[in-house]
């Protein structure tokens, strides 16, 4: 079953999404998880006794080396998004474990049918659940497969349980929460601000020249990186001349609202719930850090809804410092296009871990868990049996590999929304 949903554009240019996502029900995702789930016990808190229900899936023929699939988020679902993911993974006889993160999905609520506490959805106790979850499969150690949040989270995963990581690929990585911040905003403003990049000088004029007619910056600042990230500079480059001629209205606020649901309340049941996850996203994530009053800022996005969330008090770990440390194989995955977690984070990430390599993807944003699931699934692959060298050489390959995932969709309908009058 592909429960992506279905996008459109009407003849108003308006993005439609009949959305299979939007109206699944926790009955069908019920369904979905019978087939390959089973449930594990957790501590809701580490010292006592009370637990509640942790969904997991396995899916493919069942080997000595899974793959343990983490995505993004934090709040994003296993079972219902990766449906695709899955699919594809089997095809290529990959032994793959997708666990429903606490206090998200099938795993949101204790015995008793109550919500888990917010002080009890950490990225300590998410790491702990992976590690129960792998020593009840009864394998000795897994690839770690972790998508933007995910990569975080696979790195505390791995620094708390080394014995349990094999090898680890960080897809579109964050690495130190702070520094990451300030490398995306150099990022972001030397390409499509300062037009550093000759490719690009003609996309950063044109986000000047709409900037200066006195257009929200936060409006700006998130347009610019979703349609720069799904459907690339040209398609860009016309909805801001488009904007800035007045036109494509009502497309410029779809683009500009999109993942507003993301930041807080109860989300899409089973794809993106961001409550219970606060704790997370704005406490150790720092997703309500404070904007700089400089252009193209991504906190920008964040700020309304910072007000009402925890407050960032730190991550649980350096990970540069614990990734210098992890002495097996890694590979780091970026996008061309990435403007979340760019490529300087990446090519840090190599630099510091003593057997890393980089594979680039081009033509590609944020997660290739989301945005070209065939070529993250041949990366998966790769390290099951041993070939993470041989990776970087494959990149022009995999890049070219048949487009699966939402995000590649979403692009496509950009590309045909801009192009109507």
């Amino acid at each position: 079953m592909d429960v992506r949903g279905d996008l459109s554009v009407d003849q108003q240019g308006t993005i439609v999404v009949r959305d299979g996502i939007g109206r699944l029900t926790p009955a069908l995702a019920k369904v979905l998880f019978g087939r390959h789930g089973f449930v594990i016990q957790r501590p809701v808190y580490p010292d006592r006794a009370e637990t509640f229900p942790l969904a997991v899936m396995r899916t493919g023929p069942p080997s000595d080396l899974p793959v343990l699939f983490i995505p993004g988020g934090p709040g994003m679902g296993s079972v219902l998004p990766y449906v695709g993911l899955r699919a594809t993974a089997t095809q290529h006889g990959l032994d793959a474990i997708m666990v429903e993160h606490r206090g998200v999905g099938l795993s949101r609520r204790d015995n008793r049918g109550r919500d888990l506490p917010l002080d009890a959805v950490t990225l300590e106790a998410a790491a702990d659940d992976l590690a129960a979850v792998v020593q009840e499969c009864g394998v000795k150690s897994v690839v770690a497969y972790g998508s933007s949040y995910g990569s975080h989270l696979a790195q505390v995963f791995a620094a708390r349980h080394p014995e349990l990581v094999a090898a680890m690929v960080l897809d579109s990585p964050l690495l130190s929460v702070e520094d990451d911040l300030a490398m995306v905003r150099a990022h972001r403003r030397r390409l499509l601000w300062d037009g550093d990049d000759p490719a690009l000088i003609a996309v950063a004029s044109a986000v000047q020249d709409l900037a200066a007619t006195g257009i929200s910056m936060a409006e700006l600042s998130h347009a610019v990186e979703v349609v720069y990230e799904f459907a690339g500079p040209q398609v860009l480059l016309r909805l801001l001349r488009a904007r800035r001629a007045g036109r494509q209205k009502q497309l410029w606020r779809q683009v500009s609202r999109l993942g507003v649901r993301q930041l807080e309340g109860r989300g899409v049941s089973g794809v993106m719930e961001p409550d219970l996850v606060a704790g997370i996203a704005y406490g150790q994530l720092g997703f309500g850090l404070p904007v700089d009053g400089e252009p193209l800022d991504p906190q920008l996005h964040f700020a309304e809804a910072a007000v009402r969330q925890p407050a960032f008090h730190g991550q649980p770990l350096d990970l540069p410092t614990q990734l210098a440390a992890f002495n097996r194989p890694l590979v780091v995955v970026s996008g061309d296009r990435d403007l979340r977690t760019p490529r300087p984070i990446a090519e840090r990430a190599v630099s510091l871990a003593p057997d890393a390599v980089l594979v680039p993807l081009v033509n590609m944003g944020h997660s290739a868990l989301d945005a070209h699931q065939s070529a993250a699934v041949h990366i998966a692959h790769a390290l099951t049996v041993g070939a993470a060298h041989g990776l970087p050489a494959e990149s022009g390959r995999l890049s070219g590999l048949r487009r699966r995932g939402a995000s590649h969709w979403l692009g496509h309908a950009l590309n045909v929304a801009t192009r109507l009058p």
